[in-house]
C-alpha cells in the first residue's frame, strides 16, 4: 500500500522533505506537509525493494536529484503439455499434477456416535482418495471412512457424489468406495518394488480437510519400514519426506512417471493426537504392490479373499506368568472357535503359541503379523506350550470371509460376557479382554 501511495503522490503532488523536492528543486523551509512521515516510510520501502530486485529496468527518482533502477523480470509461463506424455517417460512435477489432479478426490464423512448420556452426536472427518476405474471405484484408507454414516467425494471441477463403501481391509488400512459415475479418468498404478531410496515422488491430497488438491513433493527416504499403527497393526511402509498431514490420508503418491506407487497414510508425531503431528519430514505411504490384489478382490467380492484365519481369541502372556510360573512369552489362546482350523488341528484354550514355522512368537500382535503373510489354504506349523511341554501342530488356514468374521464377533462377545461375570481378581489375572485373532483380516 505504501509503495502504491508513493507512486500516486509522486504523480499528483511531489514529496517535500528535508527542504528538497523529489524532482530536485529546493523548497521553502518550514513547508513540510503533515503526512510527511507516511511518505518517508513509503520512500524507505521503495529503497528496500531496490536491493533485491532484478530484471528489466524502471527508473525512480530519489531526494536530492539522484535516481535508482528497479529491475523487473519477465518470463514465459510454464507450458504443461500432456498430449505427448506416456507412462514410460519421466514427467515434470507440473505434468504429474495436471495429468492426475482430476483423478484425485477429497473425501468428507459424517459420523454418528453416542455420548455419555446416550445421545447421538454427529461429527465430520476428511481425507483423500483416487479413482482406479472409469466406472467410479475409488481407493482410500480404511481409517478415513471407518464408522462413517455417510461419505461424499468431490472432484477438482466441483462435482460431488455420494459414495458407497464396497468393502474395507482394516488391517491393511485400505477401503474401496463406489460412486455412480462413468467416463472417469483413473490413475495408472505403478510398481512400488522398483522404487529406490532417493527417488523423487509427489503427492496430491486434501491436507487439513480444506486445502483441497494440494501438491507436495519430496523423496523416498526409506523402504520397507515396519510401522506400528495406532490400532496396533504393524504395516510395511514407504518412508518419504513429502509433506503429509491430516487430510492427506488415502491420497496417491506418484513416481516421476506419474504412476501411483503408494497410498499416503501416516506421519510420525510427538503427540498422541493425529491433529498435532509435529514431527516434520517423516511421512509414510502404503506400497501399492502390497494391496493391488486386495483392491481387486474387494471390487469383485466385497472383501479380501484368501485372508487367513485361525479361529482363536488370544492375548499376550503376562510378564508375571513368565516370572512366577516359567510360562514362555507368546500368544496365549483365550478361546477357540468351534469348527475352525485351529480346533481341528488341536488348539485348546490355555495353549501358548511360541512359534510359527521357524519364526519365534513373543506376542499376539507378532503372531498376527506373521500369519498375515500366508494365504487361506496354506499349511502352517504352530509350536505351542501346553502343560509344561512343547509340541507342534499342523494347521491348514481357514479363509476369513464374512461368515467367519461374524462367527468371530459372536465368539468375542460371548467371551467378554463370560469375563464380565468373573471376579475382579480373576479379570486382572487374565489381563483383560482379548481381541479376536484374524477378525477383520
Amino acid at each position: 500500500m505504501y509503495y502504491n501511495d508513493y507512486n500516486r503522490v509522486h504523480e499528483e503532488d511531489p514529496i517535500i522533505t528535508n527542504n528538497f523536492r523529489v524532482d530536485g528543486a529546493e523548497a521553502a523551509p518550514g513547508k513540510r506537509k503533515k503526512n510527511a512521515g507516511v511518505k518517508i516510510a513509503a520512500l524507505c520501502l521503495a529503497c528496500a525493494l531496490v536491493g533485491g530486485a532484478v530484471g528489466g529496468a524502471a527508473v525512480h527518482f530519489l531526494p536530492g536529484g539522484g535516481q535508482t533502477t528497479l529491475y523487473e523480470g519477465t518470463h514465459t509461463p510454464v507450458a504443461v503439455t500432456m498430449s505427448s506424455t506416456s507412462t514410460d517417460q519421466v514427467l515434470t512435477i507440473p505434468q504429474i499434477y495436471a495429468n492426475n489432479v482430476g483423478s484425485t478426490v477429497g473425501i468428507t464423512t459424517e459420523l454418528v456416535t453416542t455420548n455419555f448420556w446416550g445421545q447421538p452426536v454427529k461429527s465430520a472427518a476428511a481425507g483423500s482418495g483416487f479413482v482406479v476405474t472409469q466406472d467410479g471405484y475409488i481407493l482410500t484408507n480404511y481409517h478415513v471412512i471407518a464408522g462413517a454414516s455417510s461419505i461424499k467425494v468431490a472432484f477438482v471441477d466441483g462435482t460431488t457424489y455420494d459414495a458407497a463403501l464396497v468393502g474395507g481391509e482394516e488391517a491393511n488400512d485400505i477401503a474401496v468406495l463406489k460412486i455412480e459415475a462413468a467416463g472417469l479418468t483413473p490413475v495408472t498404478l505403478g510398481d512400488s518394488d522398483n522404487l529406490v531410496v532417493g527417488e523423487q515422488v509427489a503427492a496430491i491430497g486434501n491436507p487439513l480437510g480444506e486445502l483441497t488438491y494440494t501438491l507436495t513433493a519430496g523423496y523416498v527416504s526409506a523402504k520397507d519400514r515396519s510401522i506400528t499403527m495406532e490400532n496396533g497393526e504393524i504395516m510395511n511402509m514407504i518412508q518419504t519426506d513429502t509433506a503429509i498431514n491430516s487430510g492427506n490420508s488415502g491420497g496417491p503418491l506418484f513416481n516421476m512417471y506419474g504412476q501411483v506407487v503408494g497410498i499416503t497414510s501416516a506421519k510420525y508425531s510427538s503427540s498422541a493426537s493425529s491433529s498435532n503431528a509435529s514431527i516434520e519430514g517423516i511421512g509414510f505411504a502404503i506400497p501399492i504392490n502390497d494391496v493391488k490384489d486386495m483392491v481387486k478382490s474387494i471390487m469383485e467380492n466385497g472383501y479380501v479373499t484368501g485372508k487367513p484365519n485361525v479361529g482363536i481369541l488370544m492375548n499376550d502372556v503376562s510378564s508375571d506368568a513368565t516370572q512366577r510360573y516359567g510360562i514362555p512369552a507368546g500368544a496365549y489362546v483365550e478361546a477357540v472357535l468351534e469348527g475352525s482350523c485351529g480346533e481341528k488341528a488341536g488348539l485348546k484354550t490355555g495353549d501358548v503359541i511360541t512359534a510359527v514355522g521357524d519364526t519365534a512368537v513373543t506376542s499376539s500382535d507378532q503372531l498376527k503379523s506373521i500369519v498375515k503373510n500366508y494365504k487361506a489354504g496354506d499349511t502352517v506349523s504352530f509350536t505351542i506350550y501346553r502343560g509344561g511341554k512343547t509340541q507342534t501342530l499342523s494347521i491348514v488356514l481357514d479363509e476369513n470371509n464374512k461368515e467367519r468374521e461374524q462367527a468371530m464377533s459372536q465368539l468375542q462377545q460371548s467371551y467378554q460376557n463370560t469375563q464380565q461375570q468373573q471376579s475382579s481378581a480373576q479379570h486382572q489375572q487374565q489381563g483383560g479382554y482379548s481381541w479376536p485373532f484374524g477378525f477383520g483380516w
